[in-house]
């Protein structure tokens, strides 16, 4: 028994994250196009009709914003809090309301904890999935964290978290001084430093693989974040690291007892095809 984890692409552009137990087949996040959609998992030999829920952790087009039309097209009930729901106008027949730290029992092998987390405009949450004992994280979209975060998230044995800027790339780039506070305020996104003073809080020996996730195009770049992040973790992690970038699936993690799908490398990785732009 295993959770496969997927991202299906992660950026400003869209993300969405595939979770597959052996009961369920579930999307975190949904922001992307159908037609996007569609091809993302068709390259996991999936279509969204396979899809049995979507978890949103907030309205933010790039997370939320094809979740309505997942609703219509495909029938997808949409797991979401109160004010994600009214600003996506999502429908009301197929929507499963969930506030903060009240777990949802996705399915009879699966479990998900939203947690609150600051991100400026929404009402954010990251998940914490519960799977045969085993938990693995999703936190994305925040400036600061807390120590309600910290608590559920250490232990976890997967852990996907954003690292969204270089501090020196952001103050140098190109955007105005507003949007550059606002990114780099306590309700924008972790940067690098961030995301690894965060990890070393939180990773312990049961941390077993490392996703970095929502990696800004301008400001930031893979090998800063990666380097960045091992700095802080220095001799306390000893397992995977990956990046998620914007043409996913690239990669899958799976969580289980010691024991991998066949065609998974030593470390629990699989990897798949890039896909065609």
């Amino acid at each position: 028994m295993s959770l496969r984890i997927t991202h299906l692409g992660s950026g400003s552009k869209g993300n969405a994250t595939l979770l597959e137990s052996d009961r369920a087949i579930v999307l975190i996040d949904q922001g992307f196009s159908g037609r996007s959609l569609e091809r993302r998992l068709a390259r996991m030999d999936l279509h969204p009709t396979d899809v049995d829920a979507i978890l949103v952790t907030h309205h933010h087009g790039d997370h939320g914003g094809g979740a309505l039309q997942s609703q219509r097209r495909w029938g997808i009930p949409v797991y979401a809090n109160a004010r994600t729901a009214e600003e996506l106008g999502l429908l009301p027949e197929l929507w499963r309301p969930f506030v903060g730290l009240e777990a949802l029992n996705i399915s009879d092998d699966l479990a998900a904890l939203p947690v609150p987390v600051p991100h400026s405009g929404s009402d954010n949450v990251a998940f914490v999935v519960s799977h045969a004992g085993r938990r693995a994280a999703f936190i994305t979209d925040l400036g600061s964290w807390t120590e309600e975060l910290v608590r559920h998230v250490r232990g976890c044995e997967h852990i996907s978290i954003e690292s969204n800027y270089d501090a020196r790339l952001l103050e140098e780039g190109p955007y105005p001084r507003s949007l550059k506070e606002r990114i780099g305020g306590p309700g924008g996104h972790l940067s690098n430093d961030q995301t690894g003073r965060f990890l070393a809080e939180v990773v312990d020996a049961s941390t077993k693989s490392i996703t970095l996730t929502h990696l800004s195009e301008k400001n930031n770049r893979p090998h800063l974040a990666e380097s960045t992040v091992l700095y802080h973790l220095d001799d306390r992690f000893q397992g995977d690291i990956r990046i998620s970038l914007q043409d996913g699936p690239d990669f899958s993690v799976y969580l289980a007892p010691d024991v991998h799908p066949e065609g998974a490398q030593n470390e629990g990785m699989l990897r798949v095809g890039r896909e065609d732009s």
